[in-house]
């Protein structure tokens, strides 16, 4: 009886906590739909936004917002950088100052921390610089000054345009749970001595030759190629500004290229043994498939341990299959 009271209020602990998420997840496709202009669609400023909270889920620099919007100005620009008053409210200063800050819902007031006028002034800030793809890019530059950042954007964006939602957080393990032998552990730090002393930055999968490698996200395919430590590999970035990083393959998905966008379950390649050498090199060691994330915090790219994910996603795509 104990065991079933127990199984049941996981239950519903899940059901509610999957609830609550779906909940935010329409507020926020709501926000962006009520704020898209015929020059800044839904999908652009929900890239954005995005960025914003991914940035701010691994910075301690940077204010992490607590509501349905990530978005976060800085006073500068919201009430003007010579305004007296940095957390200026009134459109009429705000304007007067130079600022940027915009009333989004009609209320009199242009605030910093609401949702409304937060995304009409991203919406007016981004439309100013005209509808094309390159009009976004330049606005981004405008914005952030970094070419990596604008790259990351316009990822999430060509995936919540492509998909057509913002609910992309699916994952899968990244070789087939049902019908091939495959084994794996927690290899994360451990030294490695080839091509100069290193730690080891993944996860090693071994198994069979031309075992299927799929994608365990939504993503795009950024590279593809030789690298003479991962071999034949595949990098995808997805809307967590995460990079996915596939080593040491026997080959590619012919129908595969840089640029495409994959979903979780896409075969990437089948496992095998290359690198460690000239492009070509291949069976220095036992086939298996290096598998790295990579965490983009608007500054830097830092590896971070991919074992607990993987482990979570080996159970989830198992139950799946049943």
């Amino acid at each position: 009886m104990v065991l079933v009271l127990a199984c049941l209020t996981a239950f519903s602990s899940f059901a509610n906590a999957s609830e609550h998420k779906e909940d935010v997840y329409n507020e926020r496709m709501n926000l962006y739909k009520s704020y898209e202009t015929p020059f800044v669609p839904w999908y652009r400023l929900a890239a954005v936004d995005q960025y914003e909270r991914n940035i701010q889920e691994v910075r301690k620099d940077i204010p992490k917002r607590e509501s349905a919007i990530a978005i976060h100005f800085s006073h500068e620009f919201w009430a003007g950088e010579l305004n007296p008053d940095t957390d200026d409210t009134t459109p009429f200063t705000i304007q007067y100052f130079g600022g940027k800050g915009l009333d989004g819902n009609g209320d009199g007031k242009a605030d910093r921390n609401d949702d409304q006028d937060i995304l009409f002034t991203m919406a007016t800030y981004l439309g100013k610089f005209g509808p094309s793809e390159e009009d976004f890019k330049t606005a981004l530059w405008e914005y952030y000054k970094d070419e990596k950042i604008i790259n990351q954007i316009i990822t999430i964006q060509t995936l919540y345009k492509h998909f057509n939602t913002i609910q992309l957080d699916k994952h899968i393990f990244p070789l087939p749970v049902r019908g091939y032998n495959y084994s794996y552990k927690g290899t994360w730090g451990a030294s490695r001595g080839w091509g100069g002393r290193r730690i080891h930055e993944g996860t090693d999968i071994f198994a069979g030759y031309g075992t299927p490698v799929l994608s365990t996200s939504y993503g795009v395919v950024e590279v593809m190629g030789w690298n003479q430590f991962g071999g034949w590999r595949v990098g995808i970035r997805d809307h967590h500004n995460t990079y996915h990083y596939y080593a040491h393959l026997a080959y590619f998905n012919k129908e595969l290229k840089v640029g495409d966008i994959v979903e979780p379950g896409t075969i990437l390649g089948g496992v095998g043994s290359s690198g460690y050498g000239k492009e070509g090199t291949s069976g220095k060691f036992p086939p298996h498939l290096h598998y790295g994330m990579y965490k983009f915090n608007g500054r830097t790219e830092w590896a971070f341990d991919p074992y607990p994910h993987l482990l979570q996603w080996e159970k989830q795509t198992k139950q799946e299959r049943k």
